[in-house]
């Protein structure tokens, strides 16, 4: 983690109270300075229901926000201040030991009011009717097209350090056709999918991104009573190869995981190891056909059930069909169950999910901030995302801890994470998939892009060319 827009910041002692001091030098692409009342007004705005921001959910901890959001406070009551042109008070209403992570998060970054208001409903839909303050700023973009361009910013604080003058952006939808561009010299990055990554794995081009995200299975305990049995979850989870869907079915840089959260997120503060190394339990993860057989017998006999038929919904691109179709094969080989596969558009698959119509469903996130409670907080009994309705006492209990009684003790709070982690895995609650990779050909002149697990994954500032 580097400063950006802040020189300096201090934390007070209870960790509620941050103080950021800004650059005096940064200006909006307007020329107009940066100022922590921006902050104040994007913040506030953000919070405040009307604006109905997706990811409003992360200023959760701020003070007076959830009251915000609930209607019962005024926007301006917000915990934020500035005391002076370049000094921004953040105060919280509870520690958020992962609070700095958040604030590399766009939900965080400052917006010009004067441009807000000028612009009115059509700000951000265009490359015209925006304000940019960071190292490039967007052109040629008319909220549809599918070329356009990063422009280098004139007006941005460190802009000696921005080497590039432009960066040009092609929507290509096929990914062969991508790849002949890339072989024609056309294009200097292209993205891998399939048996592209297969027959580019050993190029000196193939670059390979891992972390951050995961597949997993949720399942619909509410709607199905099968589903609750603890061996009948395991038994679905021990019936399926991982590793083979991974390597050998998807065969697009994926690899099986080790657990929930995914690997290279976050590490043991003291021991420098992954978390999901540290909270890596077998049994949640592993492929045991016999033993799932068993299980599978037990959990049936225990529900007094000898056949059971549950409907697996996911996407309808090809790669969710190609991962149903195996997930469908893996899991008939359980005496007595059948599986349908209902195939839909993402937005109907996300609705589904959320009203609970479903008995398996194939989910992905992909992490907000680079910390454990970014995935684990979606399995606490409450969370919305929650959606197969998996509860477990003790589990919520860990979580909370880590944001609460726990949230100022470093180590604490991390053993809390993967002790959460191990019951979840343990129980059965999720049944992890695989972990997507980021596989692309970059051309071999390009360096210093700076590719992250979380949030805004892709750093544009640092590229230069050579020849």
């Amino acid at each position: 983690m580097e400063n950006a827009l802040a020189t300096k910041t201090n934390v007070s002692n209870d960790g509620l109270t941050y103080t950021f001091n800004l650059r005096k030098n940064d200006h909006w692409s307007n020329g107009k300075p940066v100022t922590a009342q921006d902050f104040v007004y994007s913040w506030r705005r953000t919070a405040n229901p009307k604006t109905a921001a997706n990811y409003a959910y992360l200023f959760a901890g701020i003070k007076n926000f959830s009251a915000i959001q609930k209607g019962r406070m005024s926007p301006n009551t917000l915990g934020v201040s500035a005391p002076s042109k370049d000094k921004l008070v953040v105060t919280l209403d509870r520690p958020v030991p992962y609070f700095k992570l958040l604030l590399a998060f766009p939900t965080f970054f400052p917006e010009q009011q004067s441009a807000v208001e000028k612009y009115g409903k059509q700000y951000g839909h265009n490359s015209q009717d925006v304000s940019n303050n960071g190292p490039f700023k967007v052109a040629g973009w008319n909220g549809t097209n599918n070329t356009w361009q990063l422009k280098k910013n004139p007006n941005y604080w460190d802009k000696k350090h921005v080497h590039l003058s432009a960066i040009n952006f092609q929507v290509v939808k096929s990914p062969s056709t991508g790849l002949n561009l890339y072989n024609q010299n056309k294009l200097d990055v292209t993205p891998l999918t399939g048996t592209q990554v297969a027959n580019y794995k050993n190029n000196k081009a193939f670059t390979k991104f891992e972390g951050g995200s995961m597949m997993y299975l949720q399942l619909n305990e509410k709607r199905d009573k099968a589903l609750r049995n603890v061996k009948i979850r395991q038994a679905l989870s021990q019936i399926v190869n991982k590793q083979a869907l991974a390597t050998k079915v998807l065969r697009d840089g994926s690899t099986a995981p080790k657990g929930f959260v995914s690997t290279n997120l976050s590490r043991n503060p003291k021991t420098k190891a992954d978390f999901a190394t540290d909270a890596y339990v077998k049994s949640g993860v592993t492929y045991d056909p016999s033993n799932a057989k068993k299980l599978w017998a037990q959990g049936m006999k225990e529900v007094g059930q000898k056949k059971l038929t549950l409907t697996l919904l996911s996407d309808d691109t090809d790669q969710a069909k190609t991962t149903t179709q195996y997930l469908q094969d893996q899991f008939t080989k359980l005496p007595g169950l059948s599986v349908n596969i209902d195939n839909v558009p993402y937005k109907n698959r996300l609705a589904r999910s959320s009203n609970g119509n479903f008995d398996l469903v194939v989910s992905q996130w992909g992490a907000d901030f680079a910390d454990p409670i970014n995935f684990l907080s979606l399995q606490e009994t409450k969370n919305p995302t929650n959606n197969g309705k998996w509860s477990n006492a003790e589990f919520d209990k860990l979580t909370n801890a880590s944001q609460t009684t726990d949230a100022n003790d470093q180590q604490k709070r991390y053993e809390d994470l993967v002790s959460a982690e191990k019951i979840l895995m343990k129980d059965q609650g999720v049944i992890p998939l695989y972990q997507p990779s980021t596989t692309e050909l970059w051309r071999p002149n390009v360096h210093g892009y700076v590719w992250n697990p979380a949030g805004m994954s892709r750093g544009y500032k640092d590229i230069y060319l050579t020849k």
